[in-house]
């Protein structure tokens, strides 16, 4: 290289300000492990994918098509679905915008220390994907919240419209990157928004996980014999909500205090995969549930405690895991003769 060319250069770097440029094992590096994590958990949708439509073949379709969307691996387990193939499948294309970008910085523009300021389109269709996929699964646990709580409108209109500000934040997000094309450029004139969007999606997290909290514990109050499927309820939600929350509010800590490095983007490229499959998850528990249903209620003996089940919905709305209510009488009679000897029993 030229001495005016390096010169040039490191007088591009010099004016840069993310100083983090001269330590690739915070900006390419930490890109590097989000997208490999990202196609780690993609593998591990696949799989709950095809489980899910094996397991639930004849689950509700607006609840198939939501999976379809999110990934349409299954449409193999179903090929008379044909609505499904015209849906855009939003983790495969947040995926390869993901690689895309990588692909940018480490192969095409590779040891060009200055390029790392610019922000590739492809990354910045990541945060809208992200954000898409996010409003789809918080407005899923919205309608169980509401079935659950009994028509509670104001507890689920509050997560809608804090749903749909998060979507816009990210909108406003992702058209301001592709405008500007830098990260300090966007930092200087976009910063709270990529926090406030962040901050929501935090926001939403908390309160859908602390609702269905409150909700199966009220209803655990009200359960006779079902306190065993209650409490892996209550268990699997707060794991769930933990884990997306969590992501979030770790990309958000990183993106207001790290300045000078792209961590906070390499945990953002795991966020919508985390949602994705916090989705099925809760999707293929209700297998495992309905068989602990099935195992306390195998006896024949009625569980009036199947009629509060039923009337609280804890399970996906719509889809009914409880039969109906059997009764049992069994009459025994005893004749005993006058030496205290049983003589007959009916």
């Amino acid at each position: 290289m030229s001495g005016y060319s390096h010169e040039l250069l490191s007088s591009a770097v010099a004016f840069l300000p993310l100083a983090v440029m001269d330590n690739l094992s915070y900006t390419l590096g930490s890109l590097l492990l989000g997208g490999l994590f990202s196609a780690t958990l993609t593998g591990m949708m696949s799989v709950q994918s095809l489980l899910y439509f094996k397991l639930f073949p004849k689950d509700k379709p607006r609840i198939k098509t939501l999976v379809t969307l999110l990934w349409s691996a299954p449409l193999l387990l179903n090929p008379d679905n044909s609505s499904h193939s015209g849906i855009r499948l939003l983790d495969v294309a947040h995926s390869a915008t993901v690689w895309a970008g990588l692909w940018n910085y480490l192969i095409i523009h590779f040891d060009d220390t200055a390029r790392i300021n610019q922000i590739p389109q492809a990354i910045s269709v990541t945060i809208i994907l992200t954000a898409i996929s996010t409003i789809f699964v918080h407005l899923f646990f919205a309608e169980r919240i509401f079935r659950l709580s009994r028509n509670n409108w104001i507890l689920a209109v509050l997560i809608v419209i804090l749903a749909v500000l998060r979507l816009a934040c990210a909108c406003v997000t992702a058209g301001a990157m592709l405008s500007i094309e830098t990260y300090s450029g966007f930092r200087n004139k976009f910063n709270w928004v990529f926090s406030a969007g962040l901050g929501l999606s935090s926001a939403v997290d908390i309160l859908i996980t602390g609702s269905l909290l409150k909700l199966l514990h009220a209803t655990r109050k009200s359960s006779l014999s079902f306190d065993h499927i209650i409490d892996s309820l209550i268990l699997y939600t707060l794991e769930c909500g933990a884990v997306t929350c969590a992501a979030t509010i770790a990309s958000m800590i990183c993106w207001l205090t790290m300045n000078n490095n792209l961590v906070f983007l390499g945990l953002h490229f795991v966020i919508s995969k985390l949602y994705s499959n916090s989705l099925l998850a809760t999707l293929i528990t209700r297998y495992e549930l309905r068989n602990s249903r099935d195992r306390s209620t195998s006896d024949g003996i009625v569980d009036l405690d199947m009629y509060n089940m039923r009337r609280v919905n804890i399970f996906t709305p719509g889809t009914s895991f409880t039969q109906p209510m059997q009764v049992s009488v069994k009459q025994s009679v005893v004749q005993y003769g006058p030496d205290g000897s049983t003589e007959a029993e009916i």
